[in-house]
């Protein structure tokens, strides 16, 4: 489909010629996605081309794009600092302007006294994250990491993090946005829509949470969110992190009033008996399991060899193989992170004295060479600030993450063996795979505050330029459903990775056998309201008229 050249010259009449591109160049560099590979056409690692990059600086420029992109019919895909291949236009042959947010970038206001932010789409958790420790508060740094925007994770993607147990997810911090609908209108959501200020992301007046949100969000597909109010937290830490050690495994001191532990287990039964005796008795900070995304076999080889300064990642499979980090890698096969914080150093020695109950009683215990005060200083850099992010794509540049069904610890714990079992399965059956030990499961503590409901992520490691690898990961991918299905558990991360992939038919014919598909109707409702054009994509779900049963919702 061919665009009128009226609709580029009306759009570079908004934002200026310096700020729209159609170059191929341009835009190739934003269709190279990371896991495009795994579900492009010749595993090719681009997505579709845009057919325009386009830098707005205001949200009456957004608003000013949306409506010539309803006039002329170009689909929209906004997009700030990115993750997954969905940031991307979905489909070929199918106009979408890549709406880029990168000039969008300021910390509008920190309240102190209210504990609540007000930033734009670029500002990310590492800058808002820098200012509000000077005042004695802090942010959840989503899982993803520091360099990514508190707006995406906030208003339209997933918002857990290491710290999520104690600060909450950032779908239930959200205070309130702004909201350029595709159509082009502007919706401010929450006490915000009452001109009551930015403090309650429910009213007064109708929520608009869960149209814009619900907990996956509508990752780029209902339009664009230009400012959004995000709850702070307490800090009780230095006002300013200062990193120490040489590269990269920068250390943080540790001061009197937190702890920085490894927790390990002896059996998946005990590591939910443990969790829930953590939620029952509120203690901790941050609590995550991180370093198994290495794996499980090499995870100490890899951290403790990632320690030392003249280390490199060819010492790590001789190191794997001493007979002392295999017992270490033993002791810590079941083991999470935890650190506590108190506001006074007595405090802390109570939830010391709680945590040290909690392990008596259910046979856990510290790892001790994790524990040490070299390691837990790493710890305590890396769940502080989440700035290791690379190490995520450490053995051979590419990775996928599965599983990740989320719910109780009893639910977890009964799924985590299942996805041990198929990942180590197809590691034994495949080079194209890093052969880690089937347990690669990482993941919070609680993706809610207080918590109660979390699930665990499998950190797959692929070589993506490497065809027969990710026609392995891609394998590993379907195995994963079947698993999924054969044990009666939910799909996970892996199966809306492949929707991604897959036509609209395919999509619309799975969604029409959930159990729920009166919600995937009365989404379409919403669509139709809010995007009469159909300009945002797919990864806002709905089912066409007329499929699925049950459909409790009346097909006008």
């Amino acid at each position: 489909m061919e665009i009128s050249r009226d609709a580029y010259r009306a759009i570079e009449d908004i934002v200026g010629a310096e700020n729209i591109s159609d170059d191929p160049a341009f835009l190739d560099s934003y269709a190279f996605q990371w896991l495009a590979e795994l579900v492009r056409p010749e595993n090719s690692h681009y997505m579709p081309r845009p057919w325009a990059v386009v830098l707005p600086a205001t949200t009456e420029e957004v608003q000013a794009i949306h409506r010539v992109c309803n006039k002329y019919g170009i689909k929209i895909k906004p997009i700030s600092t990115g993750w997954y291949h969905w940031a991307a236009p979905m489909k070929d042959n199918e106009p979408t302007i890549q709406i880029d947010l990168r000039r969008m970038d300021k910390i509008i206001s920190i309240d102190e006294k209210n504990m609540v932010a007000v930033v734009e789409p670029y500002v990310t958790c590492a800058q808002l994250q820098a200012e509000v420790m000077k005042l004695g508060l802090n942010i959840n740094i989503i899982g993803a990491g520091c360099s990514t925007s508190i707006v995406a994770s906030a208003s339209t993607y997933f918002g857990a993090g290491p710290s999520s147990y104690y600060m909450g997810n950032n779908s239930d911090n959200l205070l309130g946005q702004e909201w350029v609908t595709p159509a082009g209108d502007v919706v401010l959501t929450g006490s915000l829509s009452s001109d009551c200020g930015w403090f309650c992301g429910e009213g007064p007046g109708p929520s608009l949470r869960g149209v814009t949100r619900g907990n996956m969000g509508s990752r780029g597909g209902l339009g664009t969110y230009t400012k959004c109010a995000i709850k702070l937290a307490p800090w009780h830490g230095a006002a300013v992190l200062e990193p120490q050690g040489p590269p990269p495994a920068y250390r943080l001191p540790i001061p009197e009033n937190t702890r920085v532990y490894t927790i390990g287990v002896p059996s998946w039964d005990a590591f939910a008996e443990t969790y829930l005796n953590i939620y029952d008795n509120e203690i901790g900070y941050i609590f995550h399991r991180q370093f198994n995304l290495a794996g499980a076999d090499l995870a100490p080889a890899l951290w403790l060899t990632y320690l030392r300064p003249d280390g490199t990642m060819n010492d790590v499979e001789t190191a794997s193989k001493d007979p002392e980090m295999q017992k270490l890698a033993d002791e810590g096969r079941i083991s999470f992170q935890i650190i506590l914080q108190g506001r006074s150093v007595d405090e802390v020695k109570l939830q010391d004295k709680i945590l040290d109950a909690i392990m008596a009683k259910t046979g856990a215990y510290k790892v001790g060479r994790f524990c040490e005060q070299d390691f837990a200083e790493f710890t305590h850099m890396y769940l502080q600030r989440l700035g290791h992010k690379h190490c995520n794509f450490i053995w051979v540049g590419g990775y996928m993450g599965s599983w990740m069904q989320a719910g109780i610890p009893d639910f977890v714990k009964n799924y985590s063996p299942v996805a041990i079992d198929g990942f180590y399965r197809d590691q034994k059956q495949s080079d194209g795979l890093v052969q880690c030990g089937g347990d690669a499961l990482m993941g919070c503590g609680s993706s809610i505050s207080g918590g109660g409901y979390f699930g665990f992520e499998q950190f797959v490691s692929y070589d993506p330029n490497d065809k027969a690898s990710v026609q392995a990961c891609v394998k590993h991918m379907y195995d994963a459903i079947d698993d999924c299905k054969a044990n009666g558990i939910p799909l996970g991360k892996e199966y809306i990775y492949l929707m991604i992939g897959w036509p609209d038919e395919q999509i619309w014919n799975d969604f029409s056998k959930a159990p729920q598909t009166f919600v995937l109707h009365f989404q379409r409702k919403i669509k139709e309201h809010f995007d009469p054009r159909e300009l945002g994509d797919r990864n806002y779900p709905w089912l066409p008229k007329g499929m699925g049963q049950p459909n409790f919702i009346t097909q006008s």
